[in-house]
């Protein structure tokens, strides 16, 4: 059955490129990226990794932490990590998940059999720092992910988890948001100090909290 929003991540051990873990132990109480590929030695999945690799600087930021997952056995993965940090001109500095049982693929519905019945399509998993799911994404194996996306839509998450709030289209960390529809127009007022900007009765901008 396929993972939904607010569900629990489920936990599982496995083999990784960095050892042995434990999922949920791994995560702490940081969030997470579960990304994964459709096969190593792969031309889109090595431009993806390389992406994600230079890109971990950011995801930190956010207190998130990157793991990906293939089929694949574990000396697959070593040896194309020396291909994406070729490559890629990166050096690859998160863990992959050796799966070559597809336990891990089929819990997380990976596999999709109208698409391929093998291999795993491009999912994507945003698990809070409370081990639910906040997002889940599908790409088809032939089409490379956005990972500047992910960190906005993190942005976007991360906010509205603390805030009576909304992002609005195209929103980018730093813009107005959207205050929530649950809030009454006197709460708005006592709880954005900065201001609440009126379009229309449902429809109410105010600065991004927490910004200068």
């Amino acid at each position: 059955m396929a993972l939904r929003l607010g569900d629990k991540a489920p936990n599982f051990t496995a083999e990784t490129t960095e050892g042995k873990i434990d999922f949920h132990e791994w995560l702490g109480n940081s969030w997470g990226i579960l990304f994964s590929h459709p096969a190593d030695y792969t031309p889109v999945c090595t431009t993806e990794l390389g992406k994600a690799a230079k890109l971990k600087p950011e995801f930190e930021k956010r207190n998130v932490k990157m793991i990906a997952i293939s089929v694949d056995p574990l000396a697959s993965h070593q040896g194309w990590t020396n291909d994406i940090n070729e490559t890629q001109h990166t050096t690859l500095n998160f863990p992959i998940i050796a799966d070559p049982d597809k336990e891990v693929a089929s819990l997380y519905d990976m596999i999709h059999p109208n698409a391929d019945d093998k291999a795993t399509v491009r999912s994507v998993f945003v698990i809070g720092d409370d081990k639910r799911v906040k997002l889940t994404l599908t790409y088809p194996a032939s089409t490379g992910r956005n990972f500047d996306e992910l960190l906005r839509v993190i942005d976007s998450l991360q906010l509205t988890s603390k805030h009576k709030l909304a992002t609005p289209a195209d929103w980018r960390n730093g813009e107005e948001c959207i205050v929530s529809p649950s809030v009454s127009d006197e709460e708005a007022r006592s709880t954005f100090p900065k201001g609440v900007r009126w379009v229309k009765p449902y429809l109410r901008y105010t600065p991004q909290p927490e910004r200068t």
